[in-house]
């Protein structure tokens, strides 16, 4: 993960998305904004270099995630601790990320959005993503540690019980999900499978974030998906 999430298409994918939806939704700007579950500080770096006036505090449960991170993004306040039980005082942040946590075998997805919940301001932004679709489990999932996938109806009612009210639920990655099935379920289903995190041949790797780029564009432009490899989500939390 180090070493290719900041050339990897998927990873430059979604780390625009994140970044757009902060700019659509910025929660309050005037506080911190956490990466919860920052792992090696890929994502940080990049809003590092987005919003370069605005508070940045990463945590990540493996210290040596933590250090990494920290090297990559000197300026951002770096802590090991768990999403499930955060070292941090309540109300403390304008806006959080959190990218494939909530879904991780290690992680409780009720006490992990709790205290999402409870660090958030009132007033701030959840941004989170996940992967999609129960159907779409593959030897990927069993190698990042995923134990379950998303769907709309079942993310929805966990927000919301969490008291998050949700402003924008969407699927993306999309265009290349043809791609993601017959590699994950047809070329590489079984257990033995390596996951998807790796570099491919340059131009391989500029096809498919050129792809990623359209499929932004066109949801810019309000098309919405039915289906794609990882919901997007925008929440906040109730003033």
């Amino acid at each position: 993960m180090d070493r290719v999430e900041g050339e990897m298409w998927w990873y430059r994918a979604l780390h625009a998305r994140v970044v757009s939806c902060l700019d659509r939704f910025p929660g309050l700007v005037e506080r911190p904004l956490l990466d919860a579950g920052c792992g090696t500080g890929g994502l940080l770096a990049r809003l590092a270099v987005a919003f370069p006036t605005r508070e940045l505090v990463g945590v990540d449960v493996a210290p040596e995630a933590v250090r990494r991170a920290q090297r990559k993004v000197p300026r951002a306040r770096l802590i090991v601790g768990s999403v499930s039980a955060l070292p941090l005082a309540p109300g403390f942040f304008g806006a959080i990320v959190s990218c494939d946590v909530l879904c991780h075998r290690l992680v409780d997805e009720h006490a992990a959005l709790a205290e999402l919940h409870r660090v958030l301001a009132p007033g701030g932004t959840l941004v989170l993503n996940l992967p999609a679709h129960e159907w779409l489990r593959s030897a990927h999932d069993e190698r990042v540690h995923n134990a379950r996938r998303y769907s709309r109806r079942s993310l929805r009612p966990l927000l919301e019980q969490a008291g998050f009210m949700v402003r924008d639920m969407r699927h993306w990655n999309a265009l290349l999900l043809p791609l993601m099935v017959l590699k994950r379920k047809v070329l590489a289903r079984g257990k033995g499978a390596c996951s998807d995190v790796a570099l491919m041949p340059p131009p391989i790797e500029e096809m498919l974030h050129a792809i990623t780029r359209v499929e932004a564009a066109l949801a810019g432009a309000g098309v919405r998906f039915p289906a794609g490899g990882s919901l997007l989500v925008v929440a906040e939390r109730s003033p």
